[in-house]
């Protein structure tokens, strides 16, 4: 018997969980046409950046990515603490970068004064919103609603895109994070996509071994459009991993990328007779391949942060007062 969503979702149990998104009829919406041979690789584009920018404004982390041609997997993190953090103002301006919000907000913001029945009826809403971007899923709901609109109209058509709703699984062990994840970040070699991980598209993996991130201008404009506060949005990097555990806060995933990368690269040339791919045996190892150099990778671990410096939207002047 299929469980209430708010069930199988639990911040208590384990903040991970593995989500997957699959085509209507598991068609190739987000591929290649096989009988009209159209190519639809640019919506994989849609759904990676969404994915990036969704997840720098919900307190979502993601900790890998795979988006294929019929279908997506994501592993994320609920961080409710970046979102509890924040004052009321700042809510309202993540919020309105994904809708309009109503009109009481919209005076809220204008700094328009209001009765004090208003101004509850505001602080309801920010309390709601609140819940909102903490929840995974409204981060799929964002995710799934407008590709799925922008595929429809570049179709010229209506109907459904997504074949149901998303599918959750909690992953309660680091055992099971690592295993999904080595899953997820192999999927275009077991698909014969790629024979590597550093020449899978669309995978986190291939982002965590050249960390550029860049938003096309259609995306920026899009999540721009119902903002009310303009401010600066950065696209939050990928969770870090931070090898073995220390006395300090940790926030990331509790091993080493050296360690992960040796990881997927050994699951990776395992032969699967359920699978058609696999990293070809007679390829070096893949810190071989990718020349990484003991002092390079040091500094690209240490500062991977800072790699991300792509921002949209100005900041604003106004200032930020908590609500």
């Amino acid at each position: 018997m299929t469980r209430p969503r708010k069930e199988q979702v639990c911040i208590e149990d384990t903040p991970y969980y593995h989500v997957v998104s699959r085509c209507v009829r598991r068609s190739f919406l987000c591929g290649t046409d096989h009988i009209t041979g159209k190519c639809y690789d640019h919506r994989r584009d849609w759904i990676e950046n969404r994915i990036r920018i969704l997840s720098s404004i919900f307190g979502i982390d993601i900790s890998s990515y795979a988006v294929m041609p019929n279908h997506l997997h994501i592993v994320i993190k609920l961080n409710p603490t970046e979102i509890n953090e924040l004052s009321g103002n700042q809510v309202i301006e993540r919020w309105t970068r994904l809708f309009k919000g109503p009109l009481l907000l919209q005076k809220r913001v204008a700094g328009e004064p209001l009765s004090p029945p208003e101004l509850q009826a505001v602080n309801d809403c920010i309390a709601q919103y609140r819940k909102r971007l903490i929840s995974l899923s409204w981060f799929m709901k964002c995710l799934n609603e407008p590709i799925a609109r922008q595929a429809n109209k570049e179709d010229g058509c209506t109907g459904h895109f997504w074949e149901a709703r998303y599918k959750s699984q909690a992953l309660l062990t680091e055992e099971a994070l690592l295993t999904c994840m080595a899953y997820v970040d192999l999927n275009p070699i077991r698909a014969c996509m790629a024979d590597t991980p550093e020449s899978s598209d669309y995978t986190s993996i291939k982002e965590r071994i050249n960390p550029q991130f860049n938003l096309n201008e259609a995306v920026k404009e899009q999540i721009g459009l119902g903002s009310l506060i303009t401010f600066e949005l950065s696209i939050k990097p990928l969770l870090p991993f931070e090898g073995s555990i220390t006395n300090d806060d940790q926030t990331g995933i509790l091993f080493s990328h050296k360690d992960y990368l040796e990881l997927l690269e050994f699951t990776g040339r395992c032969i699967r007779d359920d699978k058609r791919g696999a990293i070809p045996a007679h390829l070096p190892p893949i810190l071989e391949r990718l020349n990484i150099k003991r002092k390079a990778w040091i500094m690209n671990v240490t500062q991977f942060e800072k790699r991300y410096i792509v921002n949209f939207g100005k900041r604003s002047k106004q200032r930020r007062s908590s609500s």
